[in-house]
């Protein structure tokens, strides 16, 4: 079985939302072709297939369309993502999401917001239990980028086994796309799926 999704023109998240829901439409496994205009749209679509276990290719046809090709295996499911078991001693705590928004931590002066926001993410690397995940958006996209002074510090977290993950909308939005230099790209279908399914959200 093949279905074909036209998501040319879409905005994040919705080509992930319109490949989910025809995955879900396949009996005894298939393909869906989905469409799409930009690269960062064919990245979440190659992460989402990525993380369910499907087979995934891509192709380039034009400067501004591209075809994902999602694979689904008979017998296969296609609904929760498998957690693959930790092979390192684990000091996540289960549930806690980590959100960063911006470069600075708290209101006022913006130097001494980013000081701070560099001590709590030190701060985070020395907790005896740390986040599950940590997801940045809007200006908090900087720091995992190069030339971040927080570098070292997720670059530790995420060494630890911490999941960080960037908003790819903000990352382009920005124009810093090529200079992420820690975890991976997101988009907000999955940020919204992981706050929601959050045991506590942790927003400095």
């Amino acid at each position: 079985m093949m279905l074909h999704v036209d998501a040319r023109g879409d905005t994040c998240p919705i080509p992930v939302v319109k490949a989910k829901q025809a995955i879900a439409q396949l009996q005894g496994g298939g393909q869906v072709e989905v469409l799409v205009s930009e690269e960062i749209a064919v990245q979440n679509l190659i992460k989402l297939a990525q993380q369910k276990g499907y087979g995934v290719t891509s192709q380039k046809q034009d400067a501004h369309s591209f075809a994902v090709c999602i694979t689904v295996g008979e017998g296969q499911e296609t609904d929760e993502q498998k957690e693959a078991p930790a092979c390192i001693p684990d000091r996540r705590q289960g549930g806690t999401v980590v959100v960063i928004d911006s470069q600075e931590m708290g209101r006022g002066k913006e130097e001494l917001g980013r000081t701070l926001m560099k001590g709590f993410l030190y701060a985070l690397t020395q907790q005896d239990q740390l986040p599950q995940t940590m997801l940045f958006y809007n200006g908090g996209a900087h720091l995992t980028c190069e030339g971040s002074p927080a570098l070292e510090d997720l670059r530790t977290l995420e060494a630890e086994g911490v999941t960080i993950l960037t908003c790819g909308t903000c990352l382009n939005f920005y124009g810093i796309a090529d200079t992420l230099a820690v975890g991976g790209v997101t988009n907000m279908y999955e940020i919204a799926e992981k706050m929601l399914t959050a045991g506590h959200i942790v927003k400095p």
